[in-house]
């Protein structure tokens, strides 16, 4: 082989090299530079509010959103649901949500129903005893774990902690407090906004 044709082949080796490492250079960089536009972990832990479309969501039944972390319980109750919190409230261990122990309930939630709509229940799915998630019983009457006179609500499995349809703890339950309701608020009668409200409060 010619000195010429060696020349030419070891430029086009260096090229070549050159080319791959500058590629790779440029990949980092821009993975980098896209990155700095992710949300921090600090951002997600504080967690934007989120907006919820309820126009679907049908009388009997409950949709559960992510929220910092957190399950968040949509049920739209019936009138029966709501007819059944009264029957209820001597059974129950903070009716009017004066707890505080947990976490501050909103004003507007400071009611027999604990929502701004009578239909619409908005609370974290977690129980505040030791951090579990409830099950849904919504069915009335006598049923493993619950009493003969069940209204519906939700169980525990955990430690058997009981809530109603307003997410109101039971008398003598391992549970501290009620379930939490969040920070919400609606934009129109088909978005739910929440981890915010009209006050601007998160």
């Amino acid at each position: 082989m010619s000195n010429e044709k060696q020349v030419d082949s070891s430029r086009r080796g260096l090229l070549v090299a050159t080319c791959a490492a500058g590629g790779v250079a440029g990949l980092a960089t821009a993975g980098a530079f896209v990155s700095t536009f992710q949300p921090s972990e600090r951002a997600k832990a504080a967690g934007a509010p989120v907006e919820v479309d309820i126009s679907t969501l049908t009388p009997g039944e409950m949709r559960t959103v992510e929220w910092r972390g957190k399950p968040v319980w949509i049920l739209k109750r019936t009138p029966e649901m709501i007819e059944s919190l009264k029957k209820v409230d001597a059974q129950v261990a903070d009716p009017e949500s004066k707890r505080t122990e947990f976490s501050t309930t909103p004003e507007y939630a400071l009611n027999e129903w604990r929502s701004i709509k009578k239909d619409l229940l908005v609370v974290v799915g977690i129980c505040p005893h030791l951090g579990c998630s409830p099950s849904s019983k919504f069915q009335t009457g006598a049923q493993p774990s619950l009493p003969d006179d069940w209204q519906g609500g939700f169980l525990c499995p955990c430690h058997g902690s009981t809530f109603d349809l307003a997410g109101r703890v039971y008398k003598n339950k391992p549970s501290p407090d009620n379930l939490q309701v969040p920070r919400y608020m609606f934009e129109g009668d088909t978005k739910l906004v929440i981890g915010k409200d009209e006050k601007g409060e998160a």
